[in-house]
């Protein structure tokens, strides 16, 4: 699939997602094999720009191409400043939020309130695209409700306004994260766009990627949830794509060094404090799936140093290749 100059392959894109996709998980998503890895959201208010959180956000070095940073807001002059201030920091491609479904984003309409309000919709497009040089895509929903599912409106606009791909949740934004995805809306706007489209929605496996890239004739897939503590996932999708087999999923040992690697980037990136913090809930993403995951949760998360986390987390990797991992919650 083609953004501009960009050529992404494998065609399996890593979605932005609050507090989750920051630089740590965006370089292991692209290690294990995402063809590309979008920033969780930034604002375009420029008062927030010289924040931590704003900086460590606006933070590429190191990462590899191409570098594609969502922004997010509703004033179209701000978000052509944004895009600009962005690309000088690093990216390379600018995504525009019209998905998320986060009250506190809705009430200031941004995100996917912004598409009750199609004019304003092209008038955010157009300033942005006209303000940067490098290529500039969009996410959506299918709509607000299932009464106001006008994707394919917001989709042709887009378009018009130059945007280079388009992104589609398969949910409207009143469904939030409830219920199951549909993907007609997408395959309807496939069928009419001369841009790459991506599928996003419940793609939480290599089969089901497949069968939305057949039924919609999507362009990609786009990997949201179904990543978080399993971010071997997207390289997964990409091996069934391209050779039509299924990789074993990964041994024990392979998880303990994935996580610990994870674990000491996000103790490197926001230093030990913050990244003790920020490390707990991918610990619980991680060990979601086992049945001591409430026993595993209860003893990493009394450590308070980066050696404790690591050394805690090693500890229950290695008791679970024993098969004694009680044990060793009950003693730690």
């Amino acid at each position: 699939m083609q953004i501009g100059r960009h050529r992404i392959e494998p065609r399996v894109i890593l979605a932005p997602m609050a507090g989750v996709t920051d630089k740590p998980f965006r370089l292991l998503c692209k290690q294990l094999g995402a063809g590309l890895a979008v920033s969780e959201m930034t604002t375009s208010d420029p008062r927030f720009w010289t924040t931590a959180k704003s900086v460590h956000r606006m933070d590429h070095v190191g990462e590899p191409d191409p570098v594609s940073v969502q922004i997010a807001g509703t004033v179209p002059a701000i978000m052509a400043d944004a895009a600009r201030h962005n690309v000088e920091h690093g990216a390379q491609i600018i995504d525009i939020n019209m998905g998320c479904p986060a009250k506190k984003v809705c009430n200031a309409w941004a995100g996917s309130a912004l598409m009750q309000e199609p004019a304003l919709v092209a008038r955010i497009l157009q300033a942005v695209v006209a303000a940067v040089d490098v290529p500039v895509t969009l996410k959506i929903r299918t709509g607000w409700d299932a009464t106001h599912r006008n994707a394919p409106e917001i989709a042709r606009i887009a378009e018009d306004a130059g945007i280079k791909a388009l992104a589609v949740h398969g949910r409207t934004r009143d469904q939030q994260y409830t219920g199951s995805a549909e993907y007609d809306t997408i395959a309807a706007i496939k069928a009419r766009s001369s841009i790459p489209v991506i599928a996003n929605g419940d793609i939480d496996s290599p089969d089901k990627a497949a069968w939305v890239l057949r039924h919609t004739g999507a362009d990609a897939v786009m990997v949201g949830r179904a990543a978080q503590g399993r971010p071997w996932l997207l390289g997964a999708i990409a091996h069934f794509l391209a050779t039509g087999e299924r990789l074993p999923e990964p041994s024990l040992e392979q998880v303990r060094a994935v996580l610990l690697g994870h674990l000491q980037a996000l103790h490197d990136f926001y230093g030990e404090q913050m990244g003790v913090r920020i490390a707990r809930k991918h610990l619980g993403w991680y060990a979601r799936d086992r049945p001591e995951n409430h026993a595993f949760r209860a003893v990493v998360n009394q450590a308070i140093s980066a050696d404790a986390q690591l050394r805690l987390t090693g500890d229950y990797f290695d008791a679970l290749v024993a098969g004694v991992i009680p044990d060793v919650c009950a003693a730690a």
